[in-house]
Parts: C-alpha cells; sequence; structure tokens
C-alpha cells in the first residue's frame, strides 16, 4: 500500500488516470440512479395506463361479465394477469385469496386509481363508472408489476454498465497516448552519446512541455559551452607547453651527448626521463581535446592492414626494446568507412597500452575480423590484465592501475573511449586467458559503414 501511495504521490499520469476513472464512476453511479428511477417511474406510469385503456376498452365495447364463468383478461404471462370485475360483485366474493373471481374489493372505493391490499396481496385497483352507470374495477398484482418495474429499470441500465468499462479503457489509453511525447523525450534524451548536446526539437511536442524542453536546451547550450571552453583551455594550455617542453627536451638530448662526469650523468638521467614524460603528457593532453571535439572530421574508406602497419611502425622499436613478439592474427582485411586519423590513433593508443604492461618477452596480437555489417578488432597481449572491478575505471582520465611499474599519463584508454563516443564504437574489456584471468584482450566493434 505504501508503494501504491508513494506512486500516486509521484506520477501526475496516475493521479490523473485515477480522478479521471473516480470521475466518471461518480457520474455513471448518479447517472445510472436517476435512469433507474425514472425507468421505474416510467414503468409503473405505462402499467397504470394500461390499466385505464382495459377499463375504456370494457366501456366502449359495452362489455358484461358473468360469475363464475368470467375469467380474467390474462396476458402470456399468469403472472402479469389483469383482472376485471363489477365493484358490486366484490360482496359475492366467495374466498379469502387472488385465485377465484370476484375478488373482495371495498365497494366504497372512488373512482380513480388506488392500491390496495386484499387477501393478503397488495393490488393496483383503478375503478371507473361506465356509461351505463355500472362500475368496475379493473385490477394487477403489485407485486408483479414492481418486479416488470424493475426489470425495465435494469434494462435501462445496461448502457451504463458497458459504456463504463468502455469509458476507463478510452481514458487510460488517451492518458497514455497524452504522455507519449514525454516518455518518448526521455528515451531520446537518455539514448544520446555523452558528447551529443545539441538541442531538442521541440517543434513535435505539446505546448505545455516545450518550455521545460526550452529550458533544457539552453542548459545543454550552456554545458557545452563549458565543456568547450574547457577543452579549449586544456588544448591551449598543452600547445603553450609544447613549445617550451620540446626546447628542453632538445636542450636535454645535446647536454646528454655532453662529457660529465658519473655524478652528474646520475642526476641528469632522472631530469631527462620527466622532461620526456612531461613531453608526452603535453601530446596525450592534446590528443584528448581533438578526441573529444564536437568537429565533424572528414571520413574515408580505410584499409585496417593499414592501419595496423602505421602502428607497428610506430610502436615496434618499443617493442623490441622489451623484447616483445608482436604482430598481426588474421590475413583477412577488411575495409571500413571512418576518419583514418581517429583510428590511427585509437589503436595507437591501445597496442601502446598493451606493449608497456606486458612484461618482457611477451606477445602481443592484433586481429580483425567481419561480423555482418559490423567489424571487429581485437588487441590482446599477455600481461597481468585489468581486474574486472577496474576495466570501467580505467578510462577515466588520469586513472592507473595500482601495482604496476610501468610510467604513464593514464590519459590513453581516455582517448581511446572520447573517439569510440564519437565514432560510435563499442569496447570491451576481458582476459585474454580467462582460465587464469591474466592477459587483456581489447574488443572494439565498428560499423562497417
Amino acid at each position: 500500500m505504501d508503494g501504491f501511495k508513494r506512486r500516486l504521490r509521484d506520477s501526475v499520469q496516475l493521479r490523473l488516470s485515477i480522478t479521471l476513472s473516480l470521475a466518471i464512476l461518480i457520474v455513471a453511479v448518479l447517472a445510472g440512479a436517476f435512469a433507474f428511477v425514472s425507468a421505474f417511474d416510467e414503468a409503473h406510469e405505462m402499467q397504470d395506463d394500461v390499466l385505464r385503456q382495459v377499463a375504456a376498452l370494457f366501456d366502449r365495447q359495452h362489455m358484461t361479465l358473468q360469475y363464475p364463468s368470467a375469467a380474467p383478461i390474462v396476458s402470456d404471462d399468469d403472472d402479469a394477469k389483469v383482472i376485471v370485475q363489477y365493484l358490486a360483485d366484490s360482496e359475492k366474493a366467495s374466498g379469502n385469496n387472488d385465485a377465484v373471481i370476484p375478488l373482495p374489493f371495498p365497494t366504497t372505493l372512488a373512482d380513480g386509481l388506488s392500491t390496495l391490499t386484499i387477501a393478503g396481496e397488495q393490488f393496483r385497483v383503478l375503478v371507473r363508472t361506465t356509461a351505463e352507470g355500472r362500475r368496475i374495477a379493473v385490477a394487477q398484482e403489485a407485486d408483479v408489476r414492481d418486479k416488470e418495474a424493475r426489470e425495465s429499470a435494469w434494462r435501462s441500465l445496461l448502457p451504463f454498465l458497458i459504456l463504463f468499462p468502455v469509458l476507463l479503457v478510452v481514458v487510460g489509453d488517451l492518458v497514455r497516448k497524452l504522455f507519449r511525447p514525454i516518455a518518448t523525450l526521455s528515451a531520446e534524451i537518455d539514448q544520446r552519446d555523452k558528447q551529443a548536446l545539441h538541442p531538442i526539437n521541440e517543434s513535435h511536442l505539446p505546448t505545455e512541455i516545450r518550455p521545460f524542453v526550452v529550458a533544457i536546451n539552453r542548459l545543454l547550450k550552456r554545458v557545452e559551452q563549458a565543456m568547450e571552453a574547457q577543452r579549449r583551455f586544456i588544448a591551449d594550455a598543452a600547445h603553450e607547453l609544447r613549445s617550451p617542453m620540446t626546447a628542453l627536451s632538445l636542450q636535454a638530448e645535446r647536454l646528454k651527448a655532453t662529457q660529465m662526469s658519473a655524478d652528474a650523468a646520475e642526476r641528469f638521467l632522472p631530469l631527462a626521463q620527466g622532461i620526456e614524460r612531461s613531453r608526452k603528457l603535453i601530446e596525450q593532453l592534446l590528443a584528448l581535446a581533438a578526441a573529444q571535439s564536437i568537429t565533424e572530421r572528414p571520413q574515408a574508406s580505410v584499409s585496417i592492414h593499414a592501419v595496423f602497419r602505421r602502428v607497428l611502425e610506430d610502436l615496434l622499436p618499443l617493442a623490441e626494446h622489451k623484447n616483445i613478439d608482436i604482430g598481426v592474427e588474421s590475413l583477412m582485411d577488411v575495409q571500413i568507412i571512418i576518419n583514418e586519423m581517429d583510428l590511427f590513433i585509437l589503436l595507437k593508443n591501445l597496442v601502446d597500452n598493451a606493449i608497456r604492461y606486458t612484461p618482457s618477452g611477451g606477445r602481443v596480437d592484433l586481429k580483425v575480423g567481419l561480423d555482418r555489417e559490423t567489424v571487429n578488432i581485437e588487441i590482446k597481449d599477455s600481461g597481468p590484465g585489468i581486474s574486472v572491478a577496474e576495466q570501467l575505471l580505467v578510462f577515466d582520465p588520469f586513472y592507473r592501475s595500482l601495482g604496476t611499474d610501468e610510467t604513464g599519463s593514464g590519459l590513453g584508454l581516455s582517448i581511446v573511449m572520447a573517439i569510440a563516443d564519437r565514432t560510435g564504437a563499442r569496447i570491451q574489456l576481458s582476459f585474454s586467458d580467462e582460465v587464469k584471468q591474466s592477459g587483456l584482450r581489447v574488443s572494439v566493434w565498428l560499423k562497417r559503414r
């Protein structure tokens, strides 16, 4: 019950549906009660008219009655019989029940309609004086009249009984349709990419929802401007730092070539390594800013193997330095429509990450496959792998797995995810060896065109 109350408090659609349903129920009950009473009274009026018509017919046709051979006027239903007798013959009544005519009506009854109890039964009696001066009584059992009137009244409620559930269904469906644009809008926003901050089209939405959507569009615009300012700041800062860091790196290379004492050389080595790490961090920041940019990039048909070759040419010295066996397993080449630089940066960061975290003497394999209209690229290594708990965290900027001695900026996988978000790629991390829970397998699914 508490859950229903909470839903009722939180859901406008549920409140509206219940309110309309209750309103329909109340109106239907009131209208039904009015219709029942009206039909009941009208049925009694029609029954009274039948008594008047029978009396008028008797008088007009100058009919006569004789007892005991005289029989009542009977309809198809014996229970609905109409009894006609001379009022004066009531004194000749021979029984205390309504099975034998004449019935013991009071002879002093005035002309007109009245309800009497005769022999334990209620009768509706019409007394009329004929043209010949004789008074007749036309009667009908009240119980029979009431039964027929109730049946007629219940039949009048049949349209309400049919209409009420139909109206409930119509109202429920109408409320759902009225709120469907909100559900559609919610689904549209929920399915958006993280970088998709373009305005929501409000032209097809109801007038009542448009101010809310306009406010969301203004918020999206402010968020987009803030994110763009942040990216521009990172890119500008990285650009400003790249030149002095490059100059420092060149100066360090020249200084390294000069003669220096063993003590100076020992102190110079961490300085040179720090400069190199800083230079790579700046390059990664520039790459991340470029990957997160919403600027459209030209696309063309790109060979996956050609991109593999470029990546291996750039990273082969690092692999050879660590004595890592690196190569392409698949012989089949696949063409894909994508921006070549995006694909190159994505694969280079993945392969670079695999080489850095694979121990010396290990193995890194690249493979490409085709599944209908989807291209699957796999990069797997023989390193320690990434635990399931960390597989979602490693895509955060500057996050680095604990327990590793490898130096890095922690931006490589962030760049990969930014490119994947922009290009519509899907990335999944798993173990190369599921049994031993070791090695990293990175699967990238790309739409072929």
